[in-house]
């Protein structure tokens, strides 16, 4: 295996370059190590490539795309069968590696490898998605058609938090459409990242036509002005995702950023009591709260805030621990500095004169003493200037405002400058179409906590949550990765009528 893979060796690997079908050291001065977060175990090193090697990748990719959009989609097709069966075969191993460096408990990193691995699954029907369109005498004997074609170098810059599924979102799309890629996994977390890769080239993908560099800010900033990369995709967040949008913007590429998020969930008194607790806990606290759909406000309508005592008790049971370990609910945060952040949004809630619940700060986990663990947190009394309620916490923190009516729920939804999703916990159907008709967030559940569409529909966040206007998997992103060419032809046969010379524009 060319992708180091976490074990008890004192040896530690470094994380390869794939360029041009090969896996290559850095010729770097500049290494971090990726730590397992519940032990800080020195996993591998990761490099920064330099301007140089990401150069080289891109370049690779420019050749590869020549053949590779000839390539007839019935074979790239039968590529993407190929990997998702790679990956099904391989998936416990990819998520002990996972777990292993992002600190997820193993069944959330299979789930993570699952619902990127629906997203490879919906590429083997591509060939249905890419077709184009096709009007017959339009005019006299004029027919006019479209097509849908792969536009170049695509590259794809990804998150600590999802590091299978967000790749998955990406690169398998870019390639059935006939496009090359140069993909840039996130630097804390690289490893399972390339398993996938690997899968990928084993399944068949051709030299050149997948790339993988490693690095930060000056390796985004490349990939976002190199003049042969026609799009880019980014998921992370907001600070990151809005220089991303501007400076890749500036160079004349397609851009998709899906970034930050305070997602609410609303809770009316006739929801069912257990149902709803139970979703809120799990949303709100599973993976570490390190996700950007996790629910992190709470909004309790009426009377249903008299449920705040059990919403506490059912976080309280929890357990704390290394994801590895068995009966994990919470595992730690991806990092040290994490986990210092969301303690001090913790305390900028105590100060500000939130209730504070529940207080996951000072969690000590036997046999993993130096793990970036932050337990269950809950406020209550929170209001709409304090910190807790205005920042992306990411981390397991749950904050609950009450209202009195459902219009004051959505009023305050609606205020929020993010939008990336929002649920609503009710049995009234009436109540669940008002929500859905006047919430203005991108993604919406009833009755669901993390209402994330299958990959027939696409991923879309909005407002402050999102910038470009296509999402990242589904029918939205064929249309990111294609472009659409009108081709209007006449043919004529001997028989034909002279129709003469015509200077205007009008066909006929």
């Amino acid at each position: 295996m060319n992708a180091p893979v976490p074990s008890n060796s004192t040896q530690v690997e470094n994380a390869k370059l794939l360029i041009d079908g090969r896996w290559v050291e850095s010729n770097t001065t500049e290494w971090q190590d990726v730590l397992n977060p519940a032990t800080q175990q020195v996993l591998a090193r990761v490099p920064f490539a330099t301007l140089e090697e990401v150069d080289a990748a891109v370049q690779a990719a420019q050749r590869a795309f020549t053949e590779w959009r000839q390539t007839p989609i019935g074979a790239r097709m039968r590529i993407m069968l190929k990997l998702q069966a790679l990956i099904r075969e391989h998936s416990k191993r990819i998520a002990a590696v996972l777990s292993a460096e992002q600190g997820k408990t193993l069944a959330d990193a299979e789930g993570d490898i699952f619902r990127g691995l629906e997203v490879v699954e919906h590429a083997c029907s591509v060939g249905s998605l890419q077709m184009g369109e096709f009007a017959e005498n339009v005019a006299g004997g004029v027919d006019t058609y479209t097509l849908r074609q792969p536009i170049g170098v695509c590259a794809g810059i990804t998150p600590f938090n999802f590091p299978a599924m967000i790749p998955l979102w990406m690169f398998p799309m870019a390639i059935v459409c006939g496009n090359t890629f140069v993909l840039k996994p996130s630097e804390q977390d690289p490893l399972s990242t390339l398993l996938l890769v690997e899968l990928a080239l084993e399944a068949g993908i051709p030299a050149g036509v997948l790339n993988v560099v490693h690095g930060g800010k000056e390796v985004v900033d490349a990939i976002c002005t190199h003049p042969l990369i026609k799009a880019v995709s980014f998921v992370g967040s907001t600070a990151v995702g809005t220089h991303v949008y501007n400076l890749a913007g500036q160079h004349g590429k397609r851009v998709q950023a899906m970034m930050g998020a305070k997602n609410h969930a609303v809770v009316l008194p006739d929801a069912n009591r257990e149902q709803t607790l139970n979703a809120l806990v799990g949303a709100a606290f599973g993976a570490a709260g390190q996700r950007c759909m996790a629910t992190s406000v709470a909004v309790m309508v009426g009377e249903s805030r008299q449920w705040i005592p059990q919403l506490k008790a059912l976080a309280e049971q929890l357990k704390v621990n290394a994801g590895s370990e068995p009966g994990t609910d919470v595992g730690p945060l991806i990092s040290p500095r994490a986990k210092a952040r969301v303690e001090e949004l913790i305390e900028s809630g105590v100060r500000e004169g939130a209730r504070l619940e529940l207080d996951g700060r000072g969690v000590k986990v036997p046999g993993y003493e130096n793990g970036n663990f932050v337990g269950p947190t809950l406020f209550t009394g929170v209001t709409t200037d304090m910190r807790i309620y205005t920042e992306e916490i990411f981390g397991p923190v749950l904050v609950v405002l009450e209202v009195d009516t459902l219009d004051e729920a959505i009023a305050l939804v609606n205020r929020n400058p993010f939008g990336n999703g929002t649920g609503l916990f009710t049995q009234s159907g009436a109540a669940a179409r008002k929500f859905q008709s006047e919430i203005d967030v991108g993604q919406v559940g009833i009755n669901i906590p993390i209402p994330v569409p299958v990959p027939f529909f696409s991923f879309t966040g909005s407002r402050g949550s999102k910038l470009g206007d296509l999402g990242p998997y589904g029918k939205q992103v064929v249309q990111f990765y294609t472009q659409t060419k009108t081709v209007t032809a006449r043919w004529f046969d001997d028989a034909s009528v002279n129709t003469g010379v015509n200077t205007t524009i009008h066909l006929r």
